[in-house]
């Protein structure tokens, strides 16, 4: 079912043809990988930093060499697309709520070799703690140190995970749930890279701060696909 792995190496390693490597993503654009927003229930504003996931798959494109659709996905847990996206994203800042059913695609979907990146845009924390919580009860989202290979596989991040917006003003850090040693769900706290990755003008970010959530960004999005899945 999952053969990112090997795609991404013939991916990064290969020339720029200019043409797209054979496969079709979910939206049926011919580019290879794109990035599924997740929608959820709840009231949470799922749709949050609208500029952001584009920005990303622009950089990625650009610095990577990966043929990447131009726009996000929009999927729930239920959506039939969501097995043929490998990275899906979620954020937002209020309450998050997934169904008995949904819960039961999503822990799926992560157990066959999907990956979440969760991004905390300030209020998220309780809500999505619980869900995961339900979703994995037998799991526990750890912290993640500062030399783990998600800061290091493209862009090197000596201290972690950067931070970008102040919220309440603490260090920003990066948890997980792993399945055996694959790391399934990245959430970020305390930094929103989401505000980073959106137009300069939205949050007025500096260059510099910008460019840090975008190349966290692409460590996130190369690591993901470049896990050997099950």
């Amino acid at each position: 079912m999952w053969v990112y792995a090997l795609v991404l190496t013939l991916a990064v390693s290969a020339p720029d043809t200019g043409e797209a490597l054979g496969a079709s993503g979910p939206s049926g654009d011919p580019e290879l990988f794109t990035i599924g927003r997740l929608e959820y229930g709840g009231g949470g504003d799922w749709y949050a930093n609208p500029s952001s996931l584009p920005n990303l798959l622009e950089a990625i494109r650009e610095r990577t060499g990966l043929q990447v659709a131009d726009r996000e996905v929009v999927v729930s847990p239920l959506d039939p697309r969501l097995p043929d996206i490998p990275f899906i994203h979620m954020t937002g800042h209020g309450n998050v709520e997934f169904t008995p059913p949904e819960q039961e695609a999503l822990r799926e979907y992560l157990l066959a070799g999907g990956f979440l990146h969760a991004d905390d845009n300030y209020g998220m924390d309780e809500a999505f703690r619980r869900e995961m919580a339900a979703l994995f009860p037998d799991r526990e989202m750890v912290e993640l140190p500062p030399d783990h290979p998600v800061f290091h596989n493209f862009y090197s991040f000596p201290e972690g995970i950067p931070k970008i917006h102040e919220h309440d003003g603490h260090p920003p850090q990066a948890f997980g749930i792993f399945d055996g040693g694959r790391l399934m769900v990245l959430y970020s706290y305390e930094t929103d890279l989401g505000n980073g990755w959106e137009d300069e003008e939205v949050h007025g970010n500096p260059p510099e701060v910008r460019e840090e959530a975008l190349q966290m960004g692409v460590n996130l999005f190369l690591y993901a696909l470049g896990q050997v899945a099950p």
